[in-house]
């Protein structure tokens, strides 16, 4: 192995003696070879075993001779569509095009097509019928069986079944990728391998699946309680150590099976990942660069996995809810990296993962027999197994600002405050507010309403607060003016109008006038968006109030910011149909016309 690009052309290849790739990857966003990009890491992996992969980026899906680049594979195809769920990266929750993708060449739009995942298998099997195609990345992973797809407003079939892929890869996909690719170099067809953890596979009977757990089939979806109950079985079976194989239902002869996820990686075979010989660049075809490396090309993956559990967090599904960690040893290696790069300031942007605060399982339990299937860690009360400390984290944050040419150490990628809150120790609170803050902090409180923050996962208001009366006499003790930008969410399952106003006056009341506000998006295989689409609160069955029409969106939106113009409309019709027009004179807003200071412009 060496810490050249993979090969993107013939002419790479000849250069490395190539006549022919074992495997043939195409992606959807531009070739960035760093390990923040989940093809990065699969492409570097097999790599290490002896494998020779070529990198197809975002072919022009309107032409089947885009895909042959690089020649018919010895193995076969690899698909991703990208970092991304591609109709994510596309589209605004209001379902309004991006003007702007920052993982292709210059953020240019209009590189990869919707649905990218199935667009490239279906291209793949247009010219290469008998070969096999592995389907893995965040858009197939988290539509690996019957979904309720936002943009299309329906229930859609596994991605498995649309991109006629032959085996799907879900979750961090390390484990699975090599072990499939280990088979089919065995000579075993791809039709045969069905034991492998972390995959999804078609199936034309039931027979050997007697220990699997039927599923609703998919024409059933379209009741919403059904939805709703199928969902929950999935969610229980996240768990490597307690999870079930699943089978989904669509005709007498057709199934779609998930065997279980992949086990975590240890500390060791983690450090291993991350230390492959990545060149941590975008690949230099691009002539204007790739904006997505700029926010990570000075930071540190720390951890993966998150025992958090937020509702509107698609993590359970994807990395699963263990925390595992990178040793301390490996992050010092790539931030020595990191310091002779010739871009290199001397600060190390971030030091984190899923959430930088967590470095080890939630308890005990979860390193023997895996998270439980129907208790939260740390919402809407923290689990009492919960083993809270920062003792590790703190050290290695301590060790990283010791380095040669290391002058800032900064944690951005988000600190769960109700975990910090209950550790015994402010040993890691002094340490945050004294390194690790560059003038704000980011935390995610998300809303001010209990009952729609229990619908989040999130724990209640009150404990918002208390961490930031802590933090702020913290920075008053060492004498710095530092600040909480908290992250809101508007129109959330659960969130009445009423719900959104009380927000809006949270936010008014601090004076806070947020530039950006998240408004929910449905995206696919999480609780919040089974919410969204059945009406009803998987995890008890009941009923729950569902804002879905855009133009209440955009009310509750709209109420987080009522000093932009284009929202005073908005504003205005909002405290109308609840009875609040007395915060129009109290946030300036006229009950018609502008705001009392355009008047007096006009």
């Amino acid at each position: 192995m060496d810490n050249r690009f993979l090969p993107v052309c013939r002419a790479d290849m000849q250069a490395r003696g190539w006549d022919q790739c074992d495997f043939v990857y195409v992606i959807g966003d531009a070739y960035i070879d760093h390990p923040s990009f989940g093809p990065s890491i699969i492409s570097r992996v097999l790599e290490s075993r002896g494998y020779r992969v070529g990198i197809i980026s975002q072919p022009d899906w309107r032409d089947p001779a885009s895909i042959s680049v690089l020649g018919e594979p010895r193995l076969g195809f690899l698909v991703s569509s990208g970092n991304m769920d591609s109709m994510v990266n596309h589209y605004t929750a209001a379902k309004k095009p991006r003007s702007r993708d920052a993982y292709t060449e210059g953020g240019d739009t209009g590189k990869r097509p919707d649905y990218a995942a199935v667009v490239y298998c279906n291209l793949i099997r247009r010219s290469y019928k008998h070969l096999p195609i592995l389907v893995g990345g965040i858009e197939a992973s988290l539509r690996r069986l019957g979904h309720y797809d936002y943009w299309k407003d329906k229930v859609k079939r596994s991605l498995l079944l649309d991109a006629q892929a032959d085996l799907l890869l879900y979750g961090m996909g390390e484990r699975s990728i090599a072990e499939c690719a280990d088979l089919l170099n065995a000579g075993v067809p791809v039709r045969e391998i069905r034991d492998v953890r972390g995959t999804v596979w078609h199936a034309k009977t039931l027979e050997g699946l007697e220990d699997a757990v039927l599923l609703p089939p998919f024409d059933s979806l379209t009741d919403k309680r059904t939805y709703a109950e199928s969902f929950m079985i999935q969610y229980r079976n996240t768990d490597p150590f307690r999870g079930k194989r699943l089978v989904e239902p669509y005709t007498q002869w057709d199934y779609v099976v998930q065997n279980p996820p992949a086990y975590p990686l240890s500390t060791q075979e983690l450090d291993a990942v991350y230390e492959l010989p990545y060149v941590r660049e975008p690949h230099p075809m691009y002539a204007r660069g790739v904006p997505a490396i700029s926010e990570i090309r000075f930071s540190l993956t720390s951890c993966r996995g998150c025992f958090g559990g937020c509702s509107f967090c698609a993590l359970t599904f994807h990395q699963g809810r263990i925390v595992q960690s990178r040793s301390h040893e490996s992050l010092l290696r790539e931030a020595e990296l990191l310091t002779r790069h010739p871009e290199f300031k001397g600060s190390i942007h971030d030091v984190g993962g899923p959430t930088a605060n967590f470095r080890r399982p939630a308890c005990d339990g979860q390193i023997k027999h895996g998270a439980c299937p129907d208790r939260q860690c740390l919402a809407p009360k923290p689990c009492p197994n919960l083993v809270v400390d920062h003792s590790d984290y703190i050290s290695l944050l301590r060790k990283l600002r010791k380095l040669p040419g290391v002058k800032r150490v900064f944690i951005r990628s988000g600190v769960r405050f109700d975990y910090l809150l209950l550790d015994r120790n402010d040993a890691f609170l002094r340490e945050l507010c004294k390194y690790h803050v560059s003038g704000q902090l980011g935390v995610a409180p998300e809303h001010v309403s209990d009952r729609v923050l229990r619908y989040m996962g999130k724990p209640p208001h009150r404990v918002y607060e208390q961490f930031t009366a802590k933090y702020r006499a913290e920075n008053e003790r060492i004498g710095k003016k530092q600040y909480c930008v908290p992250y809101l969410m508007s129109s959330h399952p659960g969130s009445t109008l009423e719900d959104a106003v009380m927000l809006a006056e949270y936010v008014h009341k601090w004076g806070y006038d947020p530039e950006q506000v998240q408004d929910f998006y449905p995206t696919p295989s999480t609780l919040s968006t089974t919410m969204y689409y059945t009406g009803l609160d998987p995890r008890t069955m009941k009923p729950v109030y569902v804002p879905r029409t855009p133009h209440e969106k955009a009310m509750q939106r709209a109420l987080l910011q009522p000093r932009d113009p284009k929202n005073r409309a908005l504003v205005r019709e909002a405290l109308q149909k609840v009875h609040r027009t007395d915060l129009l004179r109290k946030w300036g807003i006229q009950s018609s016309g502008g705001t009392a200071q355009d008047r007096s412009r006009r």
